[in-house]
C-alpha cells in the first residue's frame, strides 16, 4: 500500500534472504571472495560465522547464485538437525546422485565414485550447510570423514559450514580438533557501521525500484542503526514497518520519530554501556570508610606486594641453598 506513494515496485526490506539484495560491505566483499577463491582453489573446508542477522544466509544464497552459473554441482543442507543417515540421503538427492542402498558404507562408494568422474570431467562439488552450530559432534565428525575422499594432490569435495558463533565454540572442543585443524579458511559476516547502514538502506531502496534514495531523513537513519545495532534483519524490520507508519501519516521523507515510535512498539531499546555502569565514586570525604573503587585497589596493590615478597623470599632461599652447596663442594 505504501509502494505508489513513496514510488516503490517491490518491497525493499523483505526478511528473505534474497541475494539480489546482498550489500557489499568490505568485510562481506572479503567474506565472499574467501568462499570463492576456497571453492576454486579446492581448499577442502571452509567455515563462516557471523552473529544472528548479519546476512550469513544471504551471503550462502549469493554464492549459491555464482556456483549456479559456474554450473558447480552443489548440495545445501539446510536444516541441521537430521540423523546421519538422513544427512547422507538428503545430500545424495541434492547432488544428483542415484542410490539404492541406505547404507551409509554404499552411499560413501557411490559418492566417491560420483566425485571422482567430476574431477576427471574438470568439473566441481561443493556441500554447504547452515546453521551448522546445531550440528551434533557425530555429525561434525562424519562431516570431517568426507574430506577424506580426494586424490593424491586435491580434495573431491568442498565444504561450507555456516553458523552462529557457537560453531566455532563447539569447534574448540577437544574431540573436534581434528574438523579444526582441516578448516583452510575462515570468513565473518559483522554488524553494519553507522555509514554502511545508509548505504544499506538506499541501496536496498535503488533496487525496489525508489527514484529517491532519501527516503529516510539522515535522523531517521541514525536512528535505524541505534536500535538495530548494526544487525540487517532487524534494520530490515525497522524500516519495513517504519515504511507502513510514516505511510499512514503521510510523511516523506520518513523522521526519526516513527522509526523511534516503532523501535518501541517492538520493545528495541538503545544500549549505551556507560550509562549501564553503575558509578562508583572515587572520594567520598567524611564518611570515614574508602570508596568501593579505592578498597579495591588497595586491595589489589597489597596482593602485589604480597606476592613480590613471597618471589623475593623464594629467591633468596635458592641463592642460599646455591651457596650453601657451593661452600659443601
Amino acid at each position: 500500500m505504501y509502494k505508489k506513494f513513496y514510488g516503490l515496485k517491490e518491497n525493499p526490506f523483505n526478511v528473505n534472504p534474497d541475494p539480489r539484495y546482498l550489500f557489499l560491505t568490505h568485510h562481506t566483499e572479503e567474506a565472499l571472495a574467501c568462499l570463492t577463491y576456497g571453492i576454486e582453489t579446492r581448499k577442502g573446508f571452509i567455515l563462516l560465522t557471523g552473529e544472528v542477522g548479519t546476512g550469513k544466509t544471504t551471503l550462502i544464497n549469493k554464492l549459491l547464485e555464482w556456483l549456479h552459473r559456474e554450473r558447480v554441482f552443489t548440495a545445501f543442507v539446510f536444516n541441521p538437525r537430521l540423523s546421519v543417515s538422513q544427512f547422507f540421503e538428503f545430500m545424495m538427492t541434492d547432488f544428483g546422485i542415484p542410490f539404492e542402498s541406505h547404507q551409509k558404507g554404499q552411499m560413501l562408494q557411490k559418492l566417491n565414485q560420483w566425485l571422482l568422474e567430476r574431477y576427471q570431467a574438470g568439473e566441481r562439488a561443493v556441500l554447504i550447510v547452515d546453521e551448522a552450530q546445531n550440528l551434533s559432534p557425530q555429525m561434525l565428525e562424519e562431516i570431517r570423514l568426507l574430506t577424506n575422499l580426494e586424490t593424491s594432490t586435491e580434495k573431491l569435495l568442498q565444504i561450507v559450514l555456516a553458523g552462529q558463533p557457537e560453531l566455532e565454540q563447539k569447534l574448540n572442543q577437544p574431540q573436534l580438533r581434528q574438523l579444526r585443524q582441516r578448516i583452510t579458511l575462515r570468513a565473518k559476516t559483522r554488524q553494519l557501521t553507522l555509514e554502511e547502514t545508509r548505504g544499506y538502506i538506499q541501496e536496498r531502496l535503488r533496487i525496489a525500484g525508489a527514484e529517491n534514495p532519501d527516503i529516510f531523513s539522515p535522523e531517521a537513519v541514525e536512528a535505524v542503526h541505534q536500535y538495530a545495532r548494526g544487525i540487517a534483519r532487524v534494520t530490515n524490520l525497522l524500516c519495513e514497518h517504519s515504511l507502513v507508519s510514516a505511510f499512514v501519516d503521510q510523511k516523506n521523507p520518513i523522521p526519526a520519530a516513527i522509526v523511534e515510535e516503532v523501535a518501541r512498539d517492538f520493545d528495541l531499546h538503545i544500549v549505551d554501556p556507560i550509562a549501564q555502569a553503575p558509578a562508583q565514586p572515587y572520594l567520598q570525604p567524611g564518611n570515614g570508610q574508602n570508596p568501593p573503587l579505592i578498597e579495591s585497589l588497595l586491595q589489589a596493590l597489597n596482593t602485589l606486594v604480597d606476592r613480590l615478597n613471597q618471589a623475593e623470599a623464594a629467591v633468596k632461599s635458592e641463592h642460599e641453598q646455591e651457596r650453601e652447596h657451593e661452600h659443601k663442594s
